[in-house]
């Protein structure tokens, strides 16, 4: 990243960026994202997106509920052919 930006700094030097770690999903949702790895090395309000707040941070307020429902969408169709693929790992 830190390559990417100096290219980017170099050809635009007023632009301003954010880096930040994003973390697509949430295991633990409902609740909050826990890891402890994440305590005390980052600034969580500032340096890391989760879930929601990274893919609507990406592309707009809703964006997160209308992946779930697209992935949900899929699964319902496609349930019978992942459940046939699934099936040989018994």
């Amino acid at each position: 990243m830190l390559e990417w930006l100096a290219v980017y700094f170099f050809q635009n030097p007023k632009a301003k960026a954010h880096t930040l770690i994003s973390i697509p999903c949430n295991p633990y949702e409902p609740k909050p994202y826990v890891r402890w790895t994440m305590k005390g090395m980052l600034d969580l309000n500032e340096e890391v997106k989760i879930a929601e707040e990274f893919w609507d941070f990406l592309a707009g307020q809703g964006t997160y509920e209308n992946l779930l429902d697209c992935f949900e969408q899929a699964g319902i169709e496609l349930r019978t052919e992942m459940d046939r693929y699934f099936s040989k790992f018994h």
